[in-house]
């Protein structure tokens, strides 16, 4: 972080529209942001990346509409337990169809669409998708209430002696997610029910799904607190729980256990003494709502990305004019690696200027007149490292490994650095050699 305390002035709200990554209209709505160029560039990464850790992981992607008849919802009990924070329904032809408040029911509905065998679990089927929730306009904020959910949602169909592995893997992804992205869980909440008719009837399957996840968070030797009422109204819930700056604490990640959609929607596989058996269901997110872990992510960095997620990876920095065919070279050379750069040429300003204008970019590419003769580049890294210039293929090679390996490291190898870290970002250079 380039910080040092969090507070008020890292409220991902003013960080994101200062940095230009979200903003919102009254004429869109409340609870309803928009992403620019900036912002959806990290959200777009972010997504890529979770759908490559699920597809290394064995999950299948599927896409589901975000509108479904009441009738689905009746079926799977959000009408009769989560009908206040669903949007009212519309008439359509004499049906009543509803925005979708989760995407469990349509999971389930795929599920059951064809006939599975024993051999074929665990199923794994995930989906960023999108979900709708009618929050009230008193708790809107930013990204982290919206009324508009892009979730980052799966559901396992396994055997009961398989929800325990599925449930530990789920656990595992989580944990590397969150070192990818540079994120420190406050806190694992085994969340139960509480007094109140908001939660399905059926001690029998709340007694077992609690089981089974307390053992599970037993033998992953996570410390976690029991916490009465936080329960989903069909299950239990493991939460990972995070914290904003101003202490504000919610949930980010979360795999659940659930007995009660299965019977619900009637689902089974055939097992192998060729009888219809029920499966049950594990719902887990690992990153929960990308907008939450966009804002999330804004707070904790204070902007500054790590590499592989920044919206803008290399700024080119060229000294003069006579150097902006060299930086264009290095910007076409930098696309065809999939990395993200920009050229901030002297148009900009001075190189100081430009220097601090681009202080949360992970990589600052210089080029002066002997770097461009002998085709280097002189980097100097967000954190205030300066390197040796070193030829552009080289440096350009070390940075793609650390963005494709998701790396929070800025630098992968000692490299000869200037003694000196203090620096008037003022000066200019003479013949290429830099000492901003």
């Amino acid at each position: 972080m380039l910080h040092d305390q969090r507070g008020d002035r890292d409220d991902h709200r003013r960080l994101g529209r200062e940095l230009g990554l979200f903003d919102t209209d009254p004429l869109i709505g409340a609870g309803l942001p928009y992403w620019l160029p900036d912002g959806a560039a990290v959200r777009h990464t972010l997504e890529e990346y979770i759908r490559a850790a699920e597809r290394r992981a064995g999950y299948q992607h599927v896409y589901s509409p975000v509108l479904g008849k009441r009738e689905l919802y009746e079926i799977s009990g959000h009408w009769a337990h989560y009908s206040d924070d669903m949007f009212p329904p519309m008439d359509l032809g004499g049906e009543q169809v509803v925005l979708r408040p989760s995407l469990c029911p349509h999971h389930a509905v795929i599920y059951r669409s064809r006939s599975h065998s024993y051999r074929e679990l665990p199923l794994r089927m995930a989906e960023l998708g999108g979900m709708y929730r009618s929050e009230l306009s008193g708790v809107l904020g930013g990204l982290t209430r919206v009324r508009a959910i892009q979730l980052n949602d799966a559901h396992i169909f396994c055997t009961l002696d398989q929800v325990a592995d599925e449930a530990e893997a789920a656990l595992e992804m989580i944990r590397r997610a969150y070192e990818a992205l540079g994120i420190t869980p406050a806190r694992y909440r085994l969340s139960l029910p509480g007094p109140g008719g908001k939660y399905v009837a059926a001690p029998e399957k709340w007694r077992r799904s609690t089981s089974l996840l307390a053992g599970i968070l037993d033998r992953s030797g996570l410390p976690y607190e029991a916490v009465e009422g936080e329960a989903a109204f069909y299950g239990p819930k493991i939460d990972v729980q995070v914290t904003d700056g101003a202490g504000r604490e919610s949930t980010l990640s979360t795999v659940q256990v659930d007995f009660h959609q299965p019977e619900q929607f009637d689902l089974h596989y055939i097992g192998a003494d060729g009888a219809r058996h029920r499966p049950v269901m594990v719902h887990r997110s690992i990153i929960g709502s990308v907008e939450r872990a966009v804002a999330h992510l804004i707070e904790e960095h204070g902007g500054a990305f790590p590499a592989w997620l920044a919206p803008t990876q290399l700024v080119i920095l060229p000294i003069s004019d006579t150097e902006l065919p060299n930086a264009a070279d290095l910007a076409r050379r930098c696309a065809r690696l999939g990395l993200r750069a920009r050229i901030a040429g002297p148009d900009r300003g001075s190189l100081g200027g430009r220097v601090r204008e681009a202080r949360l970019v992970p990589y600052q590419a210089v080029i002066g007149a002997k770097e461009a003769a002998g085709e280097h580049v002189a980097l100097r890294l967000r954190d205030g490292r300066r390197l040796d210039p070193m030829p552009v293929g080289d440096a350009l090679t070390r940075i793609s490994a650390l963005v494709e390996a998701r790396s929070t490291d800025l630098w992968a190898d000692p490299a000869p650095q200037q003694a000196s870290y203090a620096c008037d970002p003022g000066q200019g250079s003479e013949g290429g050699v830099h000492a901003w």
